[in-house]
């Protein structure tokens, strides 16, 4: 019988670990996939551009939210494999020129990050990674600064309950 290797995780590339390159290679990223899936989609809305608020490190995990003109979303890049089974389609080698998927399928988070849900994604800069979607319809929000508010007041409402 013919041993298979286990999918794998593709985790962040080590020349992305500088702090200052991840988040350059994080706007390109969006501005592409932003042009070639969204530019014409009418959920989407240009005026919010693409913007990076709270990065910071976790242990083996840089953790952003990012807000582009589709959605408000909060991105886990872990260093090394987590130990997140990778679905056989989402292999990096079955992604890489797969079309874009908003949502992957969900994972549980490891316990370090609260054990909660995200979707797993993939992007051939930048490996594997998870998405925590916060907002899909962004038309309502007039700029950036109003939208990153809007997840504020959310925060501020979750904390005092």
């Amino acid at each position: 019988m013919p041993e298979t290797t286990p999918p794998v995780w593709q985790p962040l590339p080590a020349h992305l670990h500088s702090d200052m390159r991840l988040q350059m290679a994080l706007l390109i990223a969006h501005r592409q996939i932003y042009d070639r899936h969204f530019a014409l989609d009418p959920m989407a809305n240009p005026a919010l551009g693409f913007h990076l608020h709270g990065y910071r490190h976790f242990g083996n995990w840089r953790i952003v939210l990012a807000l582009t003109p589709w959605m408000l979303s909060r991105l886990l890049f872990a260093e090394l494999p987590p130990p997140i089974a990778i679905p056989e389609e989402w292999r990096s080698e079955r992604r890489r020129d797969a079309d874009y998927q908003l949502l992957g399928p969900a994972v549980e988070l490891p316990p370090e990050l609260s054990g909660i849900k995200a979707h797993l994604n993939y992007h051939p800069t930048l490996g594997h990674y998870l998405l925590q979607p916060i907002a899909l319809n962004m038309q309502p929000y007039a700029s950036a600064r109003e939208a990153f508010e809007a997840w504020n007041q959310v925060i501020l409402t979750r904390d005092e309950a």
